[in-house]
């Protein structure tokens, strides 16, 4: 049951967005009544929290170059392309669109890119271990710092974001930690 409506969660956010989910089209596309709906999640802001719940717990492919500049542009640019996906991108802007709106949303979205800056700052670490970086830096903060002009591209300026403006973002965070700028002591 918890499957089902969680994948029907995603396919409303892909077809209508976060403005146009409903329990009722959730309940409907899941099979399972609206009242179990309402009783198990309580409405709109359950269903996305739970769905960036599971989106949270999905591996995230690392990249791993050999250096850490291939490293962090390879993250950015997954970013970056995630939200050119035709099906990812949709829905990750409707994740994004909810918290904007919701306490509820707002607090599974940060628990998600807890779990996403855990994962990508292994890319960081190695580079610590190869000696690319000094090994007081904050490995997390470096994944924010080059993932964040990506964000604010798509959803403060409504900007298109190109690859090149993707690698932008990740070369200044490197120059930023390599200068000591996120530096986590």
């Amino acid at each position: 049951m918890r499957d089902a409506v969680r994948q029907a969660t995603l396919a409303e956010l892909l077809e209508r967005g976060y403005t146009g989910l409903s329990v009722e089209n959730v309940a409907e596309r899941s099979g399972v009544h609206k009242t179990t709906v309402y009783r198990r999640w309580g409405g709109v802001e359950g269903l996305i929290s739970d769905a960036l719940e599971l989106a949270g717990a999905e591996p995230w492919p690392i990249p791993d170059t050999g250096s850490v500049e291939g490293d962090l542009r390879g993250i950015v640019q997954l970013v970056r392309t995630g939200f050119d996906d035709p099906e990812l991108g949709p829905v990750s802007s409707a994740f994004v669109a909810a918290a904007m709106q919701n306490p509820s949303a707002a607090r599974a979205l940060h628990e998600f890119f807890v779990a996403r800056h855990e994962q990508s700052a292994e890319v960081v670490r190695r580079a610590v271990e190869r000696g690319e970086l000094p090994d007081v830096v904050d490995v997390k903060e470096v994944i924010r710092v080059a993932v964040a002009p990506v964000y604010y591209r798509l959803f403060v300026a409504h900007e298109p974001v190109t690859e090149r403006d993707a690698d932008r973002a990740a070369d200044a965070a490197l120059a930023a930690a390599r200068a000591g700028v996120l530096d986590g002591v």
